[in-house]
């Protein structure tokens, strides 16, 4: 796939995806995981990949990260084929099911490490980590160890960080899963929120139907493993959303029935 022409500005046209994927196949080893899954995803769109457990999920977003290269395929993040060249990948914050924090280094200082492998000029490092912490309302605890924090404060800091060395991308795989129903909600509308005000692509990985519609424009439908692309579900509701809202639920309704026999529950 031929480079995109960058304008002057360094800004893609808004016709150009900020992000494709075409016809991207994993292994691992002599088994597929992901098999030929094309997508485009537009600048600041928050999009939501849904599939069963296992089917691949975290697979495509590793290599989206760089951290893995497809056996076939290509990939392009801001108009750099990044396929099997992880040094042109523009910087990708990446959000883990588990805050990965450093227990021996406090907030500010597991923010800190990954500013300086960014390459964050270190005077912009204090109105960084300020700046998110107090998005994601969690700035009184800037100078606490991990262990001294909730699950739901550590997934906070997790957040902070990934959005602290303004990445082009958010990659981010079930952030919430791990979480008790009340906090995840609570986080939930804290992401949407802090999404909203400070635009960024988001690529949202989760199996839960409900999730991927509370939060994305568009749903990216996988199959079981390995997996291929069933559908592209646009999402026309209205945002704000609300997790209770019983559109919600009657687009879930139909998601499940149109899902059941590709993942193979019926």
């Amino acid at each position: 796939m031929d480079s995109v022409q960058q304008p002057a500005n360094g800004e893609l046209p808004s016709s150009q995806p900020y992000v494709s994927v075409s016809g991207v196949q994993m292994n691992y080893a002599t088994t597929v995981a992901v098999k030929s899954i094309s997508m485009n995803i537009a600048r600041n769109e928050f999009i939501a990949i849904l599939g069963p457990s296992g089917c691949g999920k975290s697979t495509l977003l590793h290599a989206l990260s760089g951290l893995m290269a497809p056996v076939a395929g290509t990939i392009e993040l801001g108009g750099r084929d990044v396929t099997r060249d992880s040094s042109k990948t523009p910087p990708v914050g990446y959000v883990f099911q588990e805050p990965r924090l450093l227990p021996w280094r406090t907030v500010r200082q597991n923010i800190e490490i990954a500013l300086t492998a960014a390459g964050v000029p270190q005077e912009e490092w204090d109105g960084r980590i300020k700046r998110f912490l107090k998005m994601l309302r969690i700035d009184q605890f800037a100078e606490r160890w991990p262990l001294r924090l909730s699950g739901g404060q550590q997934q906070r800091v997790a957040i902070a960080r990934a959005l602290a060395i303004h990445p082009s991308v958010v990659l981010m795989d079930e952030p919430f899963s791990t979480l008790d129903e009340v906090t995840g909600r609570a986080l939930r509308k804290e992401l949407l929120a802090v999404w909203e005000q400070d635009q960024r692509t988001v690529i949202f990985v989760t199996h839960s139907i409900k999730e991927a519609l509370y939060f994305a424009d568009r749903i990216f439908i996988l199959s079981k493993g390995p997996a291929v692309l069933l559908e592209e579900y646009k999402v026309d509701l209205p945002r704000p959303r609300h997790y209770d809202d019983p559109q919600l639920a009657a687009r879930e309704g139909e998601i499940v029935r149109r899902v059941m026999g590709p993942w193979g529950y019926e």
